[in-house]
């Protein structure tokens, strides 16, 4: 932190290589973090409802990336995930079931093949006999090969369509079981989901939620809803402020700007700031004709007093 003497020497005008004083523009703004992030009350899938809040981070408390920020009661989400594990150990037991019985029926087929060929040769060979066995004898053996004949074609043909029913129950089975394990993934993501983890390293500063028919920051045991914002978190060590420049003193914006930043609630304190970036078009909010450039200018230094949404007055110098 820069002395005071050295910010009132940098708070002074300086004159320009022609002798004149630099130009120097008064604008008003807010404070902001460079690096911030907002924490939503977790939206988890299937049916939706309140959650219950269980652990939360101190308002003002620094927190590393990767931290617990809240959590949430997971009862219910458990339970679904035991239900959801069930049905699914359930779906792979049936389908491994299947495959021992599907197995078992098609070794009993090939048997039953193999038996209906043995017959049509025994059948065949009682057949070559003929010229010894009697004219009726002779009728029933051809009788018996073709009765063969057709039984072999009949259970190759079964034994097909068979096999074509089994992989289409085996792919019934097994797409159910996949369904069930997506719901499983779900109901991990879910439990996951409801502790919120910081991802970045910050202070954390809680948001007003209604809870009572009034506006505070939330509590252990409140019921929150999905997507509601819980808190903010924001990196303190850089810190820019957020103006708005009139059109015609748009010309002060550009690389090599300067600024003296004042905060209206510690009037004892200025920051030096230097020009970070600004809109390219200058817009208005409707119905009013006046428009002007957002330009963000970042803070030299650092405070513990400088927090987002502090109102400051910036004192811009254009660049020499």
């Amino acid at each position: 932190m820069p002395s005071a003497a050295l910010l009132l020497l940098a708070a002074l005008p300086t004159l320009a290589a022609d002798g004149q004083p630099p130009r120097t523009v008064r604008a008003t703004g807010l404070i902001r973090a460079v690096t911030s992030a907002t924490i939503l009350v977790p939206r988890i899938e299937g049916l939706g409802g309140s959650l219950t809040l269980v652990t939360m981070a101190e308002n003002g408390s620094l927190v590393d990336k990767g931290a617990s920020l809240a959590t949430f009661d997971r009862a219910n989400e458990l339970k679904l995930l035991r239900d959801a594990q069930s049905r699914f150990d359930d779906a792979d037991h049936l389908i491994q079931q299947k495959k021992a019985e599907h197995l078992s029926n098609a070794e009993r087929r090939l048997s039953d093949l193999a038996q209906a060929n043995a017959d049509l040769n025994k059948a065949e060979i009682e057949l070559r006999k003929g010229p010894v066995l009697s004219i009726i004898e002779q009728e029933k053996n051809r009788v018996r090969v073709a009765d063969a004949r057709a039984h072999v074609a009949s259970l190759e043909k079964s034994t097909k369509f068979r096999e074509q029913a089994d992989k289409s129950e085996m792919k019934v089975l097994e797409l159910q079981r996949d369904r069930q394990k997506v719901a499983v993934e779900r109901q991990m993501r879910n439990s996951e989901k409801l502790s919120v983890q910081a991802p970045i390293r910050g202070m954390a500063a809680l948001q007003n939620v209604y809870r009572n028919n009034t506006l505070g920051h939330a509590q252990e045991g409140d019921q929150l809803w999905p997507g509601s914002p819980l808190m903010k978190l924001f990196d303190p060590s850089a810190m820019e402020v957020e103006v708005a420049v009139g059109e015609p003193d748009g010309a002060v914006l550009g690389p090599g700007a300067k600024a003296i930043v004042h905060l209206d609630a510690f009037p004892d304190l200025q920051f030096t700031a230097h020009f970070s970036s600004a809109s390219p078009v200058a817009t208005s909010p409707l119905g009013i004709s006046v428009k002007s450039f957002i330009a963000r200018f970042r803070l030299d230094q650092s405070d513990p007093r400088l927090l987002p949404d502090l109102s400051a007055a910036v004192d811009i110098e254009a660049a020499r």
